[in-house]
């Protein structure tokens, strides 16, 4: 039962700054990620409160020619039914679904997806990660499945489908020499039930506090001289 997260998330989506302007005047109106290499299955990602990381993300892509003009928009979300994979049971539960993905494989004679790295980019964070989205959507799939056909019905556990899937990735370089901690270490949402998106923001860009309260109090002082 403590599987549903209580508490609302801001997340952060790098994009077209035409998808940005699109998502706020047509909020309903957005497509979900289909892409074999999707870090947590098919979805709509969100970086968990990371603003900068979604901007370096959208840049990122501009640099390579895939975005033209990179913006990020934020989302006001509710996680509901988490397939939360930093914690101990959605792990455990990933690993049945991975057993149950290679004998089907095996059957098939079909070798397993892999994870890769982008071409050209040689030992690495494995970016492509073609493995892990396969599991992670033989794993819905057969959630599905098992709720069509009433299996889930006679379950105490995995009684219904993952509204969202959570996960900590320890991405990039180390921050010092010797360091366990990663430079592009961050919380990535996929969101597969459209109702956790409760609404679309524009992020505004943040002021110098202490300018705009010097500024605030000198007009404050004109006008009560006035």
């Amino acid at each position: 039962m403590y599987d549903v997260k209580p508490n609302l998330v801001i997340g952060f989506h790098g994009c077209e700054a035409e998808v940005r302007d699109m998502l706020l005047h047509n909020p309903d109106e957005f497509k979900m990620s289909r892409k074999p290499f999707d870090w947590l299955g098919n979805g709509f990602y969100f970086w968990e409160n990371n603003y900068y990381r979604a901007l370096e993300w959208a840049l990122d892509k501009q640099k390579r020619s895939v975005i033209r003009e990179p913006a990020v928009i934020g989302a006001v979300l509710n996680l509901g039914y988490c397939c939360d994979l930093m914690e101990a049971q959605h792990l455990q539960l990933l690993s049945i679904y991975f057993r149950g993905m290679s004998e089907w494989y095996s059957v098939l004679g079909k070798p397993l997806p892999e994870n890769k790295n982008l071409p050209g980019q040689g030992a690495g964070d494995r970016v492509l990660r073609y493995l892990d989205c396969a599991v992670i959507e033989f794993m819905h799939r057969e959630i599905w499945r098992d709720i069509k056909t009433g299996v889930m019905e006679r379950q105490s556990l995995r009684r219904r489908a993952f509204d969202s899937t959570r996960g900590v990735f320890t991405e990039g370089a180390p921050v010092f020499e010797g360091a366990g901690l990663f430079e592009k270490t961050h919380i990535q949402i996929c969101i597969r039930n459209p109702n956790c998106i409760l609404g679309f923001f524009k992020p505004r860009k943040e002021i110098d506090f202490v300018s705009w309260m010097e500024g605030h109090q000198a007009s404050q002082m004109t006008t009560d001289a006035a």
